[in-house]
C-alpha cells in the first residue's frame, strides 16, 4: 500500500521537482547554407555520372541514379542541393543513354 502512494499518487505532484512554467519547447539552431554538412551523395552522384559518360560504364550510371535517390531523400538545403542533383542526375541518363542506346564501344565487337 506505502508504494502506490509514492509512485504516482496524488502527492507525486507536489513533490515533482520540475518547472512546467519555465519549459520551452525545443527550437533547433539556425544554420546558413555555408555550414551544413556536405552532401557526400550528391557529390559522388556528379563523379559516378562523369565516370558513366566519359567511359562508358554502365555501372557507374547506375550507381549515380542511386546516390542521386539517396540525396533527393537526405536533402537539407533545397536550392543548391537541387542543382547539384539534377547535374548528376542528367550525367547518370546520358550515361545510360549513350551506353545502351549508343554505338558500341571500340574493341567490343559482338560475334
Amino acid at each position: 500500500m506505502k508504494e502506490a502512494t509514492t509512485s504516482g499518487g496524488p502527492s507525486a505532484g507536489a513533490n515533482d521537482p520540475r518547472q512546467p512554467t519555465t519549459a520551452r519547447p525545443y527550437a533547433p539552431p539556425k544554420l546558413s547554407s555555408q555550414d551544413l554538412p556536405v552532401d557526400y551523395a550528391g557529390f559522388l552522384a556528379v563523379v559516378f555520372g562523369v565516370v558513366g559518360v566519359m567511359m562508358h560504364y554502365k555501372v557507374c550510371s547506375w550507381i549515380a541514379i542511386i546516390f542521386c535517390a539517396q540525396s533527393l531523400a537526405n536533402m537539407k538545403n533545397f536550392e543548391n542541393d537541387l542543382k547539384q542533383l539534377s547535374m548528376a542526375f542528367m550525367f547518370a541518363v546520358m550515361g545510360l543513354v549513350t551506353n545502351y542506346f549508343g554505338p558500341p564501344r571500340p574493341g567490343s565487337a559482338k560475334r
